[in-house]
């Protein structure tokens, strides 16, 4: 039995108790404020092409493919507790619903102007949710994932935290982290604000300077302005935006933060933006890669890194001249996708799956040292 699913299943029977370790930092220099080598390949909830998103053998599996950083989204517990779920509503990522003890429960929700319908996070303690185990979130496209239905646990980020930690240790590198704060207005103004546990687990796991390998990433503004003013805090921090729309709690849209003008506004609070990569390259309406935009260029000369997401395997997720017919789970032209992208002088990528996500880093690195080799 694998390592991977080893720990996984200790997941499952009870919280992980990791031993602490000496850890090895990133050392960019504080005057260096977005230092730039080979792209960052960042495991999107863990390795979650293989294995069921936000579980520590997902997060343990995108570790041991090569990933740079682990990616866990934050949401809280009723008694405050930050545990790592896609969403505060989880009925598609856990077996909740085969729990009669927790049948009356169910409810809808409107959350970011989204009405939801099943059951919430914020609704259980952290003893209740650690009785739930997780299940594969898109069964049609990833069956192979089933097979792992039921096997874990809920990680707290803690838990991730720590594993995060030793992972460093065992493999002699330094395994990042890379954490989103999900509606983080919903849950202040439910009284569970996400900013106070995020700043203590970092400050526990040693990890509060900018030089620690963190990004802390939200798609509301607002959020990484109270991180970073009112916390004071000096990690590395990501702004999401998305291809339509605006932040919950903001007037401007998306499109005007990537605009010159946008970046140039959250240049002063943040290190990064992490845009859907349909920002970078949108698509035609087949649904084919079209000219790419510039808002890597723009970025940049605003001095912003720029992280995109979320790079899939599967022909589902592919542009449409990089599919391979007909099976929508088969993997298609992902390598192309990725080199396409990494073309436009992205610095990292989220992806499902790590594995590819570096091979396609190194191959594209190791041609670009070539051709600066054969250039003289």
């Amino acid at each position: 039995m694998s390592l991977i699913i080893v720990a996984g299943l200790l997941a499952a029977v009870t919280a992980v108790a990791i031993p602490v370790s000496a850890d090895t930092q990133a050392t960019p220099s504080d005057g260096d404020r977005h230092p730039r080598s080979q792209p960052l390949v960042i495991g999107h909830r863990g390795a979650s092409g293989y294995r069921p998103e936000h579980t520590l053998a997902s997060y343990e599996l995108a570790a041991r493919m090569g990933a740079d950083f682990i990616e866990p989204d934050l949401v809280s517990t009723k008694d405050h507790v930050l545990i790592v779920r896609h969403e505060n509503e989880i009925s598609g990522t856990t077996d909740v619903a085969n729990h009669p003890e927790f049948a009356d429960r169910k409810t809808t929700k409107t959350i970011d102007d989204v009405v939801f319908t099943g059951w919430f996070t914020e609704d259980f303690t952290l003893a209740e949710i650690k009785t739930l185990r997780a299940i594969e979130r898109l069964p049609a496209i990833r069956q192979h994932n089933t097979i792992y239905d039921g096997l874990f646990q809920v990680p707290t980020f803690a838990e991730v935290l720590a594993l995060r930690k030793e992972l460093s240790r065992e493999l002699h590198r330094t395994i990042g982290i890379y954490p989103e704060t999900k509606h983080p207005t919903y849950f202040r103004e439910k009284g569970l604000e996400l900013e106070t546990p995020l700043v203590r687990a970092l400050k526990r796991a040693d990890l509060t300077s900018y030089s620690s390998p963190v990004f802390i990433q939200s798609f509301e503004l607002t959020n990484l302005k109270t991180l970073r003013k009112e916390f004071k805090v000096r990690n590395k921090l990501v702004f999401l935006t998305s291809a339509s729309g605006s932040p919950i709690d903001d007037d401007n849209s998306y499109a005007y933060y990537t605009s010159p003008q946008g970046l140039a506004k959250v240049a002063k609070t943040v290190n990064g933006i992490g845009p859907d990569k349909g920002q970078i390259i949108p698509r035609d309406a087949a649904g084919n890669l079209t000219t790419p935009t510039t808002l890597v260029h723009d970025a940049h000369a605003a001095g912003l890194l720029v992280h995109p997401y979320t790079f899939r395997a599967e022909n589902d997720f592919l542009p449409t001249n990089l599919q391979r017919e007909p099976n929508p789970a088969d993997y298609g032209r992902i390598l192309h996708e990725m080199d396409i992208f990494l073309q436009t002088g992205i610095d990292g990528f989220f992806t499902d799956q790590a594995d590819i996500g570096v091979l396609a880093r190194d191959r594209f690195v190791g041609t670009r040292q070539g051709e600066a080799v054969a250039g003289g």
